[in-house]
């Protein structure tokens, strides 16, 4: 080869490093050069929901104030993981964020029982408050020690009764009944504590469950119980938020401790913003679908009164007994304090 070439070669090949000095990633390159830190968040429902939204708004939320500098990469209705999945996905650091159900966390901390806990959180405001206060913040963060740290709770509603059978109005109203659940543990418990009978039915099974009576009721969230039209096989609802659907948003540790102080920053405050954003979502959704499940003269409605609720707190004692120490007293005794 002639000098010449070996000459201009030579100045490719240094050209090359220089390019790669200037563009190649660091851990957390969005804090330094001119890169764009791409960050996935996957999650199981569809845009539209209030968890959808708030996943959207916490991008808008993220990459304005990063100036483009953070990009969060959206991945909704199992597009890219399931429900099964997702959770590994995310210790594998091969997505950054998710929401799960926090009972899917069950099998990690079970402390994360406590939002099956009957009648324990007396209004949306006292779940808010445990979730904000020192324990369930404590309670969000204790799965660091397995990859994956919590940033912020985010509801989908309390939970209420339906059934064909009768009006549940007191706990000898469930004896006999047979209801489905989306868990064993605390909510088997429940049912037996309440004469009932329960069953293990996936959500996609559930009104086909009801409409062919394998089950006789259920227990769901107002925007749950709408938008899959059990109000036309189920006859009875008892308004008694007697327990939670609720979600965590989770990163994975590693990642989080690779960002500057300043991403961090500028994630944490994104994240406090979409979960009141999200919260207030889920309180309309749900109120938009009680006014119309009543509207649609279907179902008979009944609210207990706190007179009623005392009576199936004193039912759940056998409960409270078998899992106040597996949950944890300390959470379950802050629970207790924040029903004003």
């Amino acid at each position: 080869m002639k000098k010449k070439n070996w000459v201009m070669l030579l100045c490719l090949v240094m050209a090359g490093l220089m390019i790669m000095s200037v563009t190649g990633c660091g851990k957390d390159s969005a804090a330094g050069g001119s890169d764009v830190l791409k960050v996935k968040f996957t999650h199981v429902v569809a845009e539209a929901t209030p968890k959808g939204k708030a996943v959207l708004k916490f991008k808008e939320l993220v990459e304005k104030n990063s100036d483009g500098k953070i990009e969060i990469l959206i991945f909704p209705a199992s597009q890219l993981y399931g429900d099964k999945e997702e959770l590994e996905q995310l210790k594998a650091n091969n997505v950054q964020f998710i929401a799960p159900s926090v009972t899917k966390l069950v099998g990690f901390e079970p402390a994360f029982q406590i939002v099956d806990m009957p009648f324990l959180f007396k209004d949306d405001q006292a779940a808010y408050d445990f979730y904000d206060g020192a324990a369930g913040q404590k309670l969000m963060h204790s799965l660091e020690s397995q990859g994956m740290l919590g940033l912020g709770w985010w509801p989908n509603g309390a939970k209420h009764f339906t059934n064909s059978k009768r009006p549940l109005k007191t706990p000898e109203d469930f004896h006999g009944l047979k209801f489905r659940t989306q868990s064993g543990g605390v909510l088997d418990a429940q049912f037996k504590a309440l004469g009932s009978g329960s069953q293990t039915l996936a959500f996609a099974e559930v009104f086909t469950g009801l409409n062919n009576k394998t089950v006789d009721g259920q227990e769901n969230t107002f925007n749950n119980t709408d938008t899959q039209n059990y109000q036309d096989v189920q006859k009875h609802m008892t308004v008694s938020s007697h327990g939670r659907l609720d979600y965590v948003v989770l990163t994975n540790t590693a990642f989080w401790n690779s960002l500057s102080p300043e991403n961090k920053i500028i994630l944490e405050d994104a994240m406090g913003e979409a979960t009141l954003y999200e919260r207030q979502l889920a309180e309309e959704e749900n109120q938009k679908s009680f006014e119309k499940i009543k509207a649609s003269g279907k179902m008979e409605i009944y609210t207990l009164t706190e007179e009623d609720r005392e009576k199936f707190v004193a039912a759940m004692k056998p409960v409270y007994d078998e899992y106040t120490d597996k949950i944890g007293a300390e959470y379950i005794e802050a629970a207790k304090s924040c029903n004003k």
